[in-house]
C-alpha cells in the first residue's frame, strides 16, 4: 500500500499522523510512505530522519494526497484540503464529523473511506486511539485553567493549591472517562478541592476507589450540577458520547449563578462541547469571556506538546493502520471489530450509527456484526 502524511494545517498544529519510526515499520513490510516536506517539524521530527527510515519527501500535500491509498493524519483536513481528497482513498485520523456537517458532507460526496481514531473500539468497548489524547487533554486542562485564572486574563485571581492560612480553590469535573480521570489526578497532583461527576455509579466507584477522599465524586444530576458550578473556580467538562454531539450539562443559564471570574474548559468541545457558551477557540486566541465567565475551548489541546502528544498518538493509532495496510481495509475490519466501529463514512454513506443521528443522516455499515 501507499500511505502518506502531511503538514498539519489547524491554527497551531503541530503534531503529525506518523513518526519516522512508524515509516521505518512501513517500509520493512514492503509499503511505500510519502511525507510531505517539513510535515514533522512541529514535534521534532526532520526531513533527514524520515527520510532515513525510507519515506519519500515531497514538496505539497497534492502530490501526497494524489499518490496515497491511504492518508494518516491528526486533525480532519481543512477547507483548503478538500480538493485532494478522491473516492475510495482511505483517511484515517481525528474527524468529530459531528461537530463538522460539512466534512462529513464533503466525505460522503467524495466517496472518501473515513476511519476516525475516536471511534475505534478495543476488545472491552474502550476507545484506544483517544485514551492518549485524552490523557493528555485532561492533564492539560488543570495547566491551562490555572494560567487562566490569573487576573491578568481576566480569572478570578486564584491560585488553586492556596498556601497557608488561605482557602484551596475549588475545582470541578464533569465526566469521569478517560480525560475527567486525569485532570482529576493534576488536580489533585496541585492540593485543589476536587469535585467530580458522572452518571456511571460504577465509574464513580472505582474513582473513589483510586483517589479517596482527595476527590469529592457526586452523582451528575442537574441540582448537583448547579451546587457544583455556584462554589466552583474552575470547571472541566469532559463528557463524550462516542461520534455523537456531546449534550450541553452547562447551560447558559448556569453562567450567571457562577463566581465571577471563574474559568470553563470544555475538553469536548472538538464533539460540540459540553457548555451551551462554548465555540471553538485556538491557540493563538485561546479564551473569551461571557457573561463574566472565562471559556478556553482550544479544539486541538494536546497540539500545545506535540513530541509527547505526537509519540502517545502513534504509539496507539499505528498498529491499526499496519493492520489496513497489510490486508487493505475491508479484509482488517473483518480482522478487528473495532475498526468497523471506527469507520464513519463509506460507499458514500454514514457508517457510524451515533454520528448518523447526529446528522440525521442515513446509517449504512455492510461490515457491522
Amino acid at each position: 500500500m501507499i500511505i502518506g502524511t502531511t503538514k498539519e494545517l489547524k491554527n497551531h498544529e503541530y503534531r503529525v499522523g506518523l513518526t519516522p519510526d512508524n515509516v521505518s515499520d512501513y517500509v520493512a513490510k514492503g509499503h511505500t510512505v510519502y511525507v510531505e516536506t517539513h510535515a514533522g517539524e512541529g514535534a521534532n521530527f526532520s526531513d533527514d530522519e524520515y527520510a532515513a527510515a525510507g519515506a519519500v519527501i515531497v514538496d505539497s500535500p497534492a502530490e501526497v494526497f494524489a499518490k496515497a491509498d491511504m492518508i494518516v493524519k491528526v486533525k480532519e483536513p481543512e477547507p483548503c484540503e478538500y480538493q485532494y481528497l478522491r473516492e475510495g482513498q482511505i483517511l484515517y485520523t481525528y474527524l468529530h464529523l459531528a461537530a463538522n456537517p460539512e466534512l462529513a458532507n464533503v466525505l460522503l460526496e467524495r466517496g472518501v473511506k473515513a476511519v476516525a481514531f475516536e471511534t475505534i473500539t478495543d476488545a472491552d468497548g474502550n476507545l484506544p486511539c483517544l485514551r492518549p489524547m485524552s490523557q493528555i487533554a485532561g492533564r492539560l486542562s488543570i495547566q491551562e485553567g490555572a494560567k487562566y485564572l490569573e487576573a491578568a486574563y481576566g480569572g478570578r485571581g486564584i491560585l488553586l493549591g492556596g498556601v497557608p492560612g488561605v482557602e484551596r480553590g475549588k475545582i470541578v469535573i464533569i465526566g469521569g472517562g478517560v480525560a475527567g480521570t486525569y485532570a482529576a489526578k493534576a488536580a489533585v497532583g496541585i492540593d485543589a478541592q476536587v469535585t467530580l461527576l458522572d452518571v456511571n455509579l460504577n465509574r464513580l466507584s472505582y474513582l473513589e476507589d483510586i483517589f479517596g477522599a482527595s476527590v469529592t465524586t457526586l452523582y451528575s444530576t442537574e441540582a448537583n450540577i448547579r451546587k457544583s458550578l455556584r462554589e466552583a473556580d474552575l470547571v472541566i467538562g469532559s463528557v463524550l458520547i462516542p461520534g455523537a454531539s456531546t449534550p450541553k450539562l452547562i447551560r447558559r443559564e448556569h453562567l450567571g449563578i457562577m463566581k465571577k471570574g471563574a474559568v470553563i474548559v470544555d475538553i469536548a468541545i472538538d464533539q460540540g462541547g459540553c457548555c451551551e457558551s462554548s465555540h471553538v477557540t485556538t491557540h493563538d486566541n485561546p479564551v473569551y469571556i461571557d457573561e463574566g465567565i472565562v471559556h478556553y475551548c482550544v479544539g486541538n489541546m494536546p497540539g500545545a506538546v506535540p513530541n509527547t502528544s505526537t509519540i502517545a498518538l502513534s504509539n496507539a493509532t499505528f498498529r491499526y493502520g499496519m493492520l489496513i495496510a497489510q490486508h487493505g481495509l475491508e479484509a482488517a475490519m473483518k480482522l478487528d471489530h473495532g475498526l468497523v466501529m471506527g469507520l464513519n463514512i463509506y460507499d458514500g454513506k454514514c457508517a457510524n450509527r451515533n454520528l448518523a443521528d447526529s446528522l440525521g443522516l442515513e446509517y449504512s455499515n455492510p461490515f457491522e456484526v
